[in-house]
């Protein structure tokens, strides 16, 4: 019992740890997806980068065809570490947000 509730309270923190931050792996990380992922965001293939996320997380239920390639451009502005500006189009796509805040703003 000790050890599901400690559970509980530990994998929030472990699975939010990557988002937004391109130098950590997330869960579902391979070097043959990460390579996919980036030609997606590269040529703003909606359809590649759909299948590959094959309806993980919560992140394909906001993105769509629509609003991809400001998703891709939020993906550029974090590799460039330009994460006000990420931020900010992410919170205009209703992203990370938690409470009408960002994950990384004291929720760490």
């Amino acid at each position: 019992m000790g050890l599901v509730l400690s559970g509980l309270f530990l994998a929030p923190k472990d699975v939010d740890a990557y988002r937004g931050d391109p130098a950590i792996k997330g869960p579902y990380y391979s070097e043959e997806r990460h390579a996919a992922m980036e030609k997606a965001f590269e040529s703003n293939d909606y359809n590649a980068w759909k299948n590959l996320m094959n309806g993980k997380g919560r992140v394909p239920q906001v993105v769509n065809k629509d609003n991809f390639s400001k998703f891709a451009q939020i993906h550029k502005l974090v590799e460039q570490g330009k994460t006000a500006e990420a931020n900010k189009i992410k919170a205009e796509l209703g992203l990370g947000l938690r409470n009408g805040t960002s994950y990384r703003m004291g929720n760490k």
